[in-house]
């Protein structure tokens, strides 16, 4: 498997300190997750139907004409290379490393490439793949360019999937609320915004006849009963959505100025932000081991081909936790002087 930020026993065990200890900061998930409500009686005994109230929810939140609920993007990442015979597909690069991997993995032919090279692209590809905004740069693509490239690929019967977890911050780039035209594939995660990966739950917006497909692949039940009630709550909860968002809005300008009050360059999403390795002054892994020996667990992308090379920061979810993280800093600067 590939690796993953979230391995926080990985640090445990490569920098002997205890879980507890750790800040991580290695993902973009938002630290102030959605409060769980109390469950039904039967959550756990129940065969978990499909829910049309959870589809309406997501429906209406992600302003999408139909959805399917799965469990999590990665179900969806790693069905739809399987539903077409070999293909040209781009994936754009730097990205979520996932997306190049599956298609890979299902014997198509894969090109990665970086967004200013995308439209050229479209023109000899059957599939184009992007995250949008992109993890972990954060850079984004407006969303009529990504209408027109999705009309030109359904012209020939092609695809465009667009994996949008890191969008609820940023509703205009959206196409979720275009993905019944042919060819428009939009990934949504509860994981990242809602705070919530740990209940395994996305949803997948695209025409019926699509949707139907990835249905039969994945098979009945794939999302638990305790998951379904989670998420009609937290798609439902308007108010919580406003405040978060706005919390979000301020934590993340918060880490940029952090950041930039450390002479460290950066760009990202209201959830985490992107260094690279030359915004760090070619220091990405002396960074990234000094933290870690502090008990401060960043997301390093080594070097490597039509990969990032640099760190990520996520958010810290406490006051606590942004102090310890500029006084890190503070230090890591003292002693590269």
């Amino acid at each position: 498997m590939l690796e993953h930020g979230g391995n926080l026993r990985d640090a445990v065990r490569h920098f002997g300190r205890p879980l507890e200890d750790w800040l991580d900061l290695s993902t973009g998930i938002n630290p102030h997750f959605y409060p769980a409500p109390q469950l039904s009686a039967n959550a756990w005994h129940r065969l978990p139907e499909y829910s049309d109230a959870l589809v309406q929810a997501a429906q209406a939140y992600y302003r999408a004409p139909q959805m399917l609920a799965v469990a999590g993007s990665q179900a969806v990442i790693q069905a739809l290379p399987r539903l077409r015979p070999a293909a040209r597909v781009v994936v754009s690069a730097p990205s979520y490393a996932e997306h190049a991997y599956q298609w890979r993995q299902a014997a198509h032919a894969v090109t990665e490439c970086r967004y200013a090279e995308l439209d050229a692209a479209v023109e000899q590809a059957d599939v184009v793949v992007l995250c949008n905004p992109n993890n972990p740069t954060g850079e984004f693509i407006p969303a009529a360019q990504l209408l027109r490239w999705a009309e030109q690929l359904a012209g020939r019967g092609g695809w465009l999937v667009v994996d949008e977890a890191f969008a609820d911050t940023v509703p205009d780039i959206s196409v979720a609320s275009h993905a019944d035209q042919p060819g428009l594939i939009v990934l949504r995660s509860v994981g990242k915004f809602f705070g919530l990966a740990g209940i395994r739950l996305g949803f997948v917006a695209a025409e019926k006849n699509l949707l139907q497909q990835l249905a039969n692949y994945l098979g009945p039940w794939s999302v638990s009963g305790p998951a379904q009630q989670i998420a009609i709550a937290a798609l439902n909860d308007c108010q919580w959505q406003m405040l978060t968002a706005q919390r979000l809005q301020q934590d993340g300008e918060r880490l940029r100025q952090l950041l930039r009050a450390h002479d460290i360059r950066s760009s990202g999403t209201d959830l985490f932000q992107w260094c690279s390795h030359k915004d760090l002054n070619n220091k990405s892994e002396q960074l990234w081991q000094f933290m870690a020996e502090r008990g401060i667990w960043l997301r390093w992308f080594a070097q490597g081909p039509h990969r990032p090379h640099g760190l990520r920061f996520g958010l810290p979810g406490s006051e606590a936790g942004w102090l310890r993280l500029e006084q890190a800093l503070d230090d890591f600067v003292l002693k590269d002087r």
